[in-house]
């Protein structure tokens, strides 16, 4: 058993050195501050800036992801987004009809134009590889003819006033053992 100048130990059996199982072992962050947007209707797209690589140290380890994100549109309009690991979606509803697989979603009301709107989600997922893997977020607008924009880290109506604001938004990995 080694003990570096960091604290990390290695050695030991079962491929994860003194790791008990639920332990942490890697925890990697992407933070978004810039302002993205959309214009897409029912077509899913990659939000820029809204992905982290994690490589796993074993292939039985699970993966904590979290999201946390400040979102803004048109009132009566509809964010959707969704959790992808690379190209596969990840963590969305069954299929049911024409109605959309989303992670999650909101709609705008009335003056709600002028503000962002916090959405969250958390999933464990077990990749089963030792790979770089990649966690990202897609979205679409669902309830537009029109395409208007969407947006993160800002509100929809975005004018130069001390009202109007800007936030900042992140996806997180935590590698847990198993």
């Amino acid at each position: 058993i080694t003990i570096d100048g960091t604290g990390l130990v290695t050695g030991g059996t079962g491929g994860h050195g003194l790791r008990s199982p639920g332990s942490v072992v890697q925890t990697l962050q992407t933070v978004k501050t810039d302002t993205s947007s959309v214009t897409s209707v029912n077509s899913f797209e990659d939000i820029s800036g809204m992905s982290v690589a994690i490589t796993p140290t074993s292939t039985t380890s699970k993966v904590l992801v979290t999201l946390d994100m400040r979102l803004g549109t048109n009132s009566n309009r509809n964010i959707t987004y969704r959790l992808m690991r690379g190209s596969t979606v990840i963590y969305v509803g069954d299929s049911a009809s024409n109605r959309t697989q989303c992670t999650g979603g909101m709609r705008m009301l009335g003056d709600e134009k002028y503000e962002m709107r916090s959405e969250n989600a958390v999933f464990v997922h077990a990749p089963s590889t030792t790979s770089a893997t990649t966690y990202k977020v897609q979205w679409t607008q669902t309830f537009s003819s029109s395409g208007e924009s969407q947006y993160i880290n800002r509100s929809y109506n975005d004018g130069d006033s001390d009202d109007r604001n800007r936030g900042a938004s992140s996806i997180t990995v935590m590698e847990i053992a198993a």
